[in-house]
């Protein structure tokens, strides 16, 4: 009997040395994980850095500051308030007025991110238009009238603004979550596949 209760609890203790052993590497592999998502987050903060010529402590602030915002942001300087952007008023405009940004760099970077894969191994994109209404700004250069719906009893209206082309990459199944990859806007000669065609290291597309 003494035997059978030693057998026992030794089987007990392996069982529950096991299932420490298993959860100790789940903890290793998540925090792993964790560490490999910090490193690229890291990463990509210091190449967009990089890509900014000018004022460029006061812009990155400010896109930090604009990505953390719970809602919508009405005017640039409610930024300022946001616990992100660590400068005053003038900080503010000076990087909006005289900061630089090298665009193509900044594509460059855009393009060496991880994207999303379906099952399959496809990477999917969606490229739409989207405007920015500028129908009280006269003095605009390039407005354009703007297909736009659901602004007035009819379906849809032809407003004076700026269109937006962009292209994203898309997750499988229900997500809030885009990656987008590029955007332009679109000119009087343009058409609303502007978006340069990426060409990215995980796959090619025609």
């Amino acid at each position: 009997m003494g035997d059978s209760k030693t057998a026992l609890s030794d089987h007990v203790r392996c069982r529950v040395a096991a299932d420490h052993y298993k959860a100790v590497r789940v903890s290793l592999l998540n925090d792993a994980a964790w560490v490999e998502s910090s490193r690229v987050l890291s990463r990509f903060r210091n190449d967009v850095y990089a890509c900014l010529r000018a004022r460029a402590d006061a812009l990155f602030e400010l896109t930090e500051a604009l990505l953390c915002e719970p809602g919508p942001v009405h005017s640039p300087v409610d930024l300022t308030l946001s616990p992100e952007y660590r400068r005053g008023h003038g900080a503010l405009y000076s990087g909006l007025n005289h900061g630089r940004i090298e665009v193509e760099q900044l594509r460059e970077v855009l393009a060496k991110l991880p994207l999303p894969r379906w099952p399959d191994g496809r990477i999917v994109l969606a490229v739409d238009v989207s405007p920015w209404l500028r129908s009280d700004a006269a003095c605009s250069a390039e407005r354009l009238f703007c297909h736009v719906y659901g602004r007035a009893k009819s379906a849809s209206q032809f407003i004076p603004g700026w269109p937006y082309s962009f292209v994203a990459a898309l997750e499988m199944g229900r997500s809030s979550w885009t990656a987008l990859l590029d955007v332009v806007r679109l000119g009087p000669v343009d058409d609303a596949t502007a978006v340069k065609r990426p060409d990215f290291a995980g796959g090619s597309f025609p």
